[in-house]
């Protein structure tokens, strides 16, 4: 068979079985293109109705059940004028590695995400990305839907594997629906069956209050006749529970309630059937007011003494209950979230000087933030002080007067020796003031001070201080001492009379003395001439016997005239030495 003729039969057998070939290539390309495995996002719950103020949560899922995935890329949007957000928790989250962050923009309505799953990625129908939890603001239908989002395979490629996004839509109605205390609101099925127990929490006892404790207890009581009860929490009002317990149980303990407002139901159930629903709410808020400023508004003038702080916390869940405001060392002043307004808060009078000032803003929870400024409030002119007694008889008033361009009264300040102050006030008019202490004031020594207040209470520094004395004329002061001049006159007396007597005792003992002294003077004068004349006639005779003849030769009469010489100085020398004796004497 030549070339030519094989091709000839080839193609009629083509043309023969083209359908067959057709049908063949697309189902091969269904089936190459097929290994690319379809995965979804969507939201749950996808629907439900809310009330305006209320919170529940949504959350986002992915879906991959034929291939893992191993990131996901989601942005949403969400009508920012009929819902807020107010928080994203990554609690319970697939995702093990963030690349951005979850955030939102309540002002644009977005949510965006972007994050990993490590090795070997995730793979099932219920991945949980993210927790979002909502206010509703106002009354409408708010729809939640996906943009711009992928998800990639755990392919070693990225390969985009997302085929399905599923939207949710939320109706918000008016507040008057939620339900503000415990209540049955499902009506009984059949006459017998149970009532609605009434729901007991030990940890979160008010429907109506905000709590930030996020692990509730909660407790009812059955009846013997009671075989069963269906138990669950959730975000809906008027949800009939179906998760049932065999036997029925007690007690219930939740942990990590999430933020916003919940609901554990209850019913019960006998040999009638199934009975009413007992519906408790627990509100929830563990997030703080969110961060503030606080700007100081002193209307132009620094010596004003109630600037306005302007400032104002916000938040989300709860809302602001009050406001602990705190200046220096001042009192702390408590301020209810109402009697804050956009015109700012004029703070009670202050005195002048430099201050820290912290608010702090609580939530109906019990979480708080802060708020941070300082405050400087200038002084108004001091008084001058003109006119004051230096000394004050007791029980005379005291009157202090001076000059004051400012004042609309002053303070008069009075310490005495024992630190102890008395004040008076005193009135201004036409620059000047009187300032008057009726009271009777006990002998001492007193400091006394004033200080200006304005009309508007605004305070001087104080004014130099002065010194009085109060005590009779009799009195002198030493210091910050105060001695009656009587004792002093008797005192000096005294010491004057002392001295006296010790003159006189003196000048007896001194005059005894000199008696004394002359009587010994002339007695040893009398003994020394005496001894003298004695010493020239025994010298006399000695000198006669020198030579052994009677008589004296020219040597011996020359050797006693020597002596009688030495003699007569040394007696003439003594002689003048009592002579001053006596003198002096």
């Amino acid at each position: 068979m030549t070339d030519k003729k094989i091709k000839r039969n080839t193609f009629k057998l083509l043309e023969k079985h083209r359908n067959f070939l057709v049908i063949f290539i697309l189902i091969s390309a269904f089936c190459i293109f097929s290994k690319v495995e379809a995965a979804s996002l969507f939201i749950s719950p996808s629907s439900g109705t809310y009330t305006v103020g209320q919170t529940f949560n949504v959350s986002v899922y992915v879906s991959s059940i034929d291939q893992a995935m191993n990131a996901v890329s989601a942005n949403l949007n969400f009508p920012s004028d009929i819902l807020q957000v107010i928080s994203l928790s990554k609690t319970g989250s697939i995702i093990t590695n963030w690349v951005q962050e979850p955030n939102y923009s309540n002002t644009n309505g977005t949510i965006s995400l972007e994050g990993i799953v490590l090795n070997p990625g995730y793979q099932g129908y219920n991945g949980k990305i993210l927790t979002i939890s909502f206010k509703a603001k106002a009354i409408g239908e708010a729809l939640i839907s996906f943009n711009s989002s992928a998800i990639l395979a755990n392919d070693g490629l990225g390969t985009n594997i997302l085929t399905n996004v599923s939207s949710a839509n939320f109706t918000i109605e008016a507040a008057s629906q939620i339900p503000v205390s415990p209540k049955a609101e499902t009506p009984t099925k059949y006459l017998g069956t149970p009532q609605a127990p009434e729901i007991i929490s030990s940890t979160h006892p008010d429907p109506n209050k905000w709590y930030k404790e996020t692990t509730a207890q909660f407790s009812w009581k059955i009846t013997d006749d009671i075989s069963q009860d269906a138990v669950v929490i959730d975000q809906n009002p008027r949800t009939i529970p179906s998760k049932v317990y065999t036997p029925p149980i007690t007690f219930k303990e939740v942990s990590d309630l999430p933020e916003g407002i919940s609901y554990i139901h209850v019913q019960l159930k006998n040999s009638y059937g199934w009975g009413d629903v007992s519906h408790f709410r627990i509100q929830i808020d563990k997030t703080p007011p969110d961060n503030f400023i606080v700007k100081v508004d002193n209307e132009g003038d620094p010596t004003n003494p109630q600037p306005i702080f302007k400032f104002k916390a916000s938040d989300a869940l709860s809302g602001i209950d009050y406001y602990e405001i705190k200046i220096g060392d001042l009192s702390k002043i408590n301020v209810s979230s109402e009697n804050i307004t956009d015109s700012g808060f004029k703070i009670p009078v202050t005195p002048p000087g430099k201050y820290s000032v912290i608010i702090k803003a609580v939530d109906k929870a019990g979480n708080y933030s802060f708020g941070v400024t300082d405050l400087t409030i200038s002084p108004i002119e001091e008084p001058i002080i003109t006119e004051y007694p230096k000394r004050l008889d007791p029980g005379t008033p005291l009157v202090v007067k001076g000059i004051s361009n400012v004042c609309k009264k002053v303070i008069l300040f009075l310490q005495n020796e024992r630190k102890e102050i008395i004040q008076n006030e005193g009135d201004c008019e036409n620059g000047h003031f009187v300032a008057t202490l009726n009271r009777t004031l006990e002998n001492g020594v007193y400091n006394l001070w004033l200080q200006a207040v304005d009309s508007r209470g605004a305070f001087s520094n104080y004014a130099k201080p002065k010194t009085i004395i109060v005590s009779p004329p009799v009195f002198i002061q030493i210091g910050n001492l105060l001695i009656p001049y009587l004792s002093v006159i008797v005192t000096l007396t005294a010491l004057l009379i002392f001295l006296i007597i010790l003159s006189l005792y003196g000048y007896r003992k001194i005059n005894h003395l000199k008696r004394v002294v002359t009587k010994e003077t002339k007695e040893a004068q009398t003994a020394l001439f005496e001894s003298f004349n004695n010493l020239r006639n025994e010298i006399s005779s000695l000198v006669s016997q020198i030579d052994g003849k009677p008589g004296l030769s020219k040597k011996e009469q020359k050797i006693l005239d020597e002596l009688k010489e030495i003699l007569n100085k040394t007696e003439e020398k003594v002689g003048k030495e009592i002579k001053d004796i006596k003198e002096k004497i």
